[in-house]
């Protein structure tokens, strides 16, 4: 079978791991000048994490990474409104609230894959079904043709986009700050978001004594004055959110922090089409407020690969995919772009009945979410 792969992210890689386990060395393009490993932090939740254990690197992946006692979400005066004991999930559901230097990840990913395999400076620009399959175009001018086509090279997959014309990515309303810094002698056992007027602002310790953190502000998209600020920006902003998060802007360099727009993508109406499907953000790209966008990349890998070893048949192993994950990617989609509707509100009263609410909300609310997020079927 000669398959390839559009896209060397999470989704990529996972899933090329997934088919060796099944005899198959998928080829795997990707626009980046190197297979290099960038980016900064990432969650893994339960639902990763037993994805991984289906593949057997589970193990490699929580060496790498930080696994924290819980989840806070914090008024802007510090102040506890809600809390998520992940001890008492993993006992219930695997493993959760573990974070990952997203390169990190990749560079055990990247261990699991054939030099030979791997195909950078590979940007695809668009696909043609033939008789003989599907060609790929790609930005260098040449062409390669394949049997079948896995596109999981992101939101902005311009194969996608060839497919969907509709499928434009759709901003969320806010954009977004990100650095990895050495920690300044930070100490905390769980990860924590602050959520007021100003904006969100989350933190989480990382393996290596680093931290991530990130800063999110409501703002009209590609604004020049939001591109334009800096981490001393950033910290009279913040200035009066509760310690420690304006020590972490000041301990950040302006090479180390990361900008840009939120996006998702609206629920698909396909993923599977003739001798194609799409994977990972190329076909349910996600805001990042559930923490579930490399969840949910690893779970189609798994689902795929699964769906593929029954018969072996490519069309009708896509055609199962998309049954079995189309309901629950459009969910995690609107759930996560609700969550951040909520959580950017700037809307006074609205802060006060969200903060009152989420402090006295039943256990089994909050229970009955977590088991709709992690509860995998397979």
């Amino acid at each position: 079978m000669n398959l390839g792969i559009i896209g060397g992210g999470i989704a990529g890689l996972t899933t090329a791991i997934a088919l060796r386990k099944l005899g198959i060395n998928a080829h795997v393009y990707d626009a980046a000048p190197m297979f290099e490993p960038v980016g900064a932090g990432l969650a893994l939740a339960a639902n990763a994490i037993k994805g991984f254990q289906r593949l057997g690197i589970a193990d490699e992946v929580i060496a790498e990474g930080n696994l924290l006692d819980g989840f806070h979400i914090l008024a802007e005066d510090g102040k506890l409104i809600n809390r998520t004991d992940s001890r008492a999930i993993s006992a219930r559901y695997g493993l959760d609230n573990f974070v990952i230097h997203r390169a990190s990840l990749h560079k055990v990913l990247l261990r699991h894959l054939p030099a030979s395999s791997l195909f950078p400076n590979k940007k695809a620009l668009k696909a043609d079904t033939t008789g003989q399959g599907v060609t790929v175009s790609f930005q260098d001018g040449t062409q390669t043709t394949f049997d079948y086509l896995l596109v999981a090279d992101g939101i902005h997959s311009a194969i996608r986009q060839q497919l969907l014309p509709a499928s434009a990515p759709r901003y969320a309303g806010y954009t977004c700050w990100r650095a990895i810094i050495e920690n300044p002698g930070l100490e905390s056992l769980y990860a924590s978001e602050t959520w007021g007027k100003a904006g969100r602002v989350g933190w989480s310790p990382l393996k290596g004594n680093k931290i991530y953190w990130f800063a999110c502000i409501n703002s009209p998209q590609n604004n020049p004055a939001m591109k334009a600020m800096g981490v001393e920006d950033l910290h009279r902003h913040f200035a009066h959110y509760h310690y420690p998060l304006p020590e972490l802007f000041r301990h950040t360099k302006p090479e180390q922090l990361l900008w840009h727009d939120l996006y998702d993508i609206a629920p698909l109406s396909k993923f599977a089409f003739p001798n194609l499907l799409l994977l990972g953000d190329a076909g349910h790209a996600t805001t990042p407020n559930m923490g579930q966008g490399a969840c949910q990349a690893v779970e189609d890998a798994i689902v795929f690969a699964d769906e593929l070893q029954k018969d072996f048949d490519f069309n009708q192993a896509a055609q199962r995919f998309e049954k079995r994950r189309m309901p629950r990617t459009h969910w995690i989609t609107r759930q996560s772009r609700l969550l951040g509707d909520v959580a950017q509100s700037q809307n006074q009263v609205y802060i006060k009945v969200r903060n009152f609410a989420l402090r006295h909300l039943p256990t089994w609310v909050n229970d009955k979410q977590l088991e709709k997020v992690y509860s995998v079927d397979f």
